[in-house]
């Protein structure tokens, strides 16, 4: 299983190297996959029970529509046996199944700046009523005005309409009362024992997509969108590759317009597969670029159908933990002290970044993968027939190229209106 990233809260990122080949029969368990099994497609899938057979395996589940199954073998022996099956013929590949982590009038519209940026210094929700006070408290400087994508703007044209947005993730608080509503659908890929979110990265991903736009709390990008939250990421914010594609094809299968993965992991012929699928099915696919402050690509953001996304501050300047690079990163959107919801429930961000429960900052490009992600079903609002090459241009080409900034992404900050065919340059 291939190490997830998370791309939030500027996590730690892995380094997204070449596995190392291990002696035969005397391999270590290598962090970066799931020890006990490996990810499988057969050219011939009536040949697979016998050749499995050869290695002592049995077949295993299917990865969604990728043709690739998951496949149970002895811990510490993954590498030996992709590479064994893959001299046979009859194998089209063999991989590891490698490990994934989390690469309005509101209460808190203030702390907002990505969606209204008026120069204002805010906090962390260290105060928050309720809420025990946090050792630290951030203070967050003032900003540029307009630093932000508009959003105010584009909610006079449309606010959303029901676009289900797919926030692959690590669940979404099963009662939190300013996301948990937009939520239509769950399903868990993570082999966590329940779908709440005890991480936290998934419901403050969500709530950027898809708050509730009313007199509480925050709101969303998109607050008129709906949520389909698939859980790829356990407790601990720790999936696979596999149920990373598995939840994109149950995303699609659901009606996912719109699929978010603010997560980073390696290369992979099944995932890569799993996303095309999506996008020739007609969603559009959004990813965070990672946190690593340099220019690795990571998966699946940097694949094709796929759109990038780096991060900004409330300056539009460049992130300093973004990841970057005009060759491969797509487009920008604010990812620094980006306020949004948290579960209302103890949970392991808590702890690790000083955050409170329900409402406060998060910070990586998993916040500007949510943003963009959002800004696109905007667009779908618009127009439900378009194609998602359509979609994805108008998201793209509407981005605004922030001086000094042009080898940074190739398309600039992301632009909500302005995607949605207003907010003219004035003459």
């Amino acid at each position: 299983m291939k190490k997830i990233v998370l791309a939030g809260f500027a996590a730690a990122m892995l380094v997204f190297g070449a596995i190392n080949s291990a002696v035969a029969g005397h391999a270590a368990p290598d962090p970066s996959h799931v020890a006990g099994q490996i990810m499988v497609k057969f050219r011939d899938q009536g040949a697979a029970a016998g050749v499995l057979r050869q290695h002592g395996l049995g077949e295993g589940p299917a990865i969604g529509d990728t043709g690739a199954h998951v496949i149970k073998v002895p811990a510490g022996k993954e590498l030996q046996l992709i590479d064994a099956l893959s001299r046979n013929p009859v194998v089209e590949y063999a991989e590891p199944d490698q490990v994934a982590n989390a690469a309005t009038a509101d209460t808190f519209f203030d702390r907002q700046y990505a969606l209204q940026n008026t120069g204002q210094p805010y906090t962390n929700n260290f105060s928050q009523p309720g809420v025990e006070p946090k050792v630290a408290r951030i203070d967050i400087a003032a900003g540029t005005l307009d630093a932000d994508i508009d959003a105010v703007e584009a909610w006079k044209i449309t606010p959303g309409t029901d676009i289900k947005v797919a926030v692959l993730d690590s669940g979404v608080d099963l009662d939190h009362p300013d996301i948990n509503p937009k939520v239509v659908a769950r399903a868990n890929f993570s082999g966590a024992a329940t779908n709440e979110d005890k991480y936290g990265h998934g419901t403050h991903v969500a709530g950027i997509v898809a708050a509730s736009h009313n007199t509480a709390g925050v709101a969303g990008v998109c607050p008129g969108c709906l949520i389909l939250a698939g859980k790829v990421l356990d407790d601990r914010g720790i999936g696979s590759t596999s149920g990373v594609a598995s939840g994109i094809d149950w995303a699609v299968s659901n009606g996912a317009k719109v699929i978010n993965m603010s997560i980073g992991v390696r290369a992979s012929r099944t995932l890569e597969t799993a996303v095309n699928n999506a996008w020739n099915k007609g969603a559009v696919l959004v990813a965070a670029a990672g946190n690593g402050g340099n220019q690795t690509k990571i998966y699946p953001g940097a694949y094709p159908n796929v759109i990038a996304v780096g991060a900004t501050d409330n300056n539009d300047a460049k992130a300093a933990f973004s990841t970057y690079g005009s060759s491969w990163v797509d487009i920008a959107a604010p990812g620094a002290a980006v306020f949004s919801t948290f579960p209302n429930h103890p949970f392991v961000l808590e702890g690790q970044f000083n955050r409170s429960k329900n409402y406060d900052i998060g910070n990586g490009t998993s916040m500007s993968s949510a943003i963009v992600a959002a800004t696109a079903a905007l667009v779908w609002s618009t127009d439900l027939t378009a194609l998602p090459k359509t979609v994805r241009g108008k998201v793209e080409s509407t981005a605004e190229v922030k001086p000094g900034q042009e080898t940074y992404w190739l398309n600039g900050c992301v632009n909500a209106c302005k995607a949605l065919g207003g907010c003219p340059e004035p003459s």
